[in-house]
């Protein structure tokens, strides 16, 4: 299932991967508040976490995964994958090649610094 995390910065939209991931989970939680987001005219900053509490993803969660693609491109603002499972992970690096949004693979331990970077919080402590 997925999950929405708790306590976000302003501007970020967050989730965590919990067991099996399927395309209803897609449909049900992750879809509807992407597409909220984009009808506010939002840039979707998104953080996902991958933890030890997560199993695996069904073939049709996949699928689901690669239909964010068809999303409005200039929608797509940062991407924060927060997971410790190394050969998913570079499987989404590789995949988010081909998306339009800036995405940025982090540990677990990390989670405060993703959450920093996909609300922007390092672009204006540099721009000071």
């Amino acid at each position: 299932m997925i999950e929405p995390l708790p306590d976000l910065p302003e501007g970020v939209l967050g989730f965590r991967a919990v067991g099996t991931v399927d395309a209803a989970d897609y449909r049900k939680v992750l879809d509807p508040a992407i597409d909220a987001w984009i009808a506010k005219g939002k840039k979707v900053n998104l953080v996902y976490v991958l933890g030890a509490e997560f199993s695996r993803y069904s073939l049709s969660a996949l699928w689901q995964d690669m239909l964010l693609e068809g999303k409005p491109e200039h929608s797509w603002g940062r991407v924060a994958l927060v997971t410790d499972h190394r050969i998913l992970g570079e499987l989404v690096k590789g995949l988010g090649s081909l998306s339009s949004a800036e995405l940025r693979r982090f540990k677990l331990s990390e989670l405060p610094v993703a959450l920093d970077w996909a609300a922007g919080k390092d672009a204006a402590a540099a721009a000071s």
